[in-house]
């Protein structure tokens, strides 16, 4: 694996954890909002991670990739929490049903702060193994030009 080819896994890796850090903020934001735009509670989101595919599958039929090459993360969509969303009682809500509940998002605000951890580990490493790669390409061009 190439040097640059390290920089824009590293790279990939660190847009990838500032979008969840960007959706776990939203989550906390909204961990009360009883109404929104399209109506109901607000539902948790969560990013959805898969790796970026930049060879063809024509080409890894054909036996042109002689060995694997990681080319990073990728963000794919953003999905809402399928999960069922809190019940209080508060029958004075003016959000409330006819049985006086009211329907409050599917956050946990220590999971998110949990995930939020994680995630902000995780941008580290990136960072981490960026700067890595680059004192490598520094080093690298330090040789050849002495």
């Amino acid at each position: 694996m190439g040097v640059f080819t390290a920089m824009n896994v590293s790279a990939t890796g660190m847009t990838a954890q500032q979008l969840r850090m960007d959706t776990i903020a939203e989550n906390i934001a909204n961990a009360h909002t009883t109404r929104t735009e399209n109506g109901g509670a607000y539902r948790r989101k969560i990013p959805v991670f898969m790796e970026k595919d930049t060879t063809s599958f024509d080409n890894i039929l054909n036996g042109y990739m002689d060995y694997y090459r990681p080319n990073g993360v990728k963000v794919t969509q953003i999905v809402e929490d399928p999960s069922d969303l809190r019940l209080v009682y508060e029958p004075d809500n003016p959000d409330a049903n006819e049985d006086g509940y009211v329907e409050y998002p599917n956050i946990d605000t220590v999971t998110e702060m949990t995930n939020l951890i994680d995630s902000s580990r995780a941008y580290e490493a990136s960072v981490t193994a960026f700067n890595a790669s680059k004192s490598m390409a520094t080093k690298g061009m330090e040789l050849f030009s002495s």
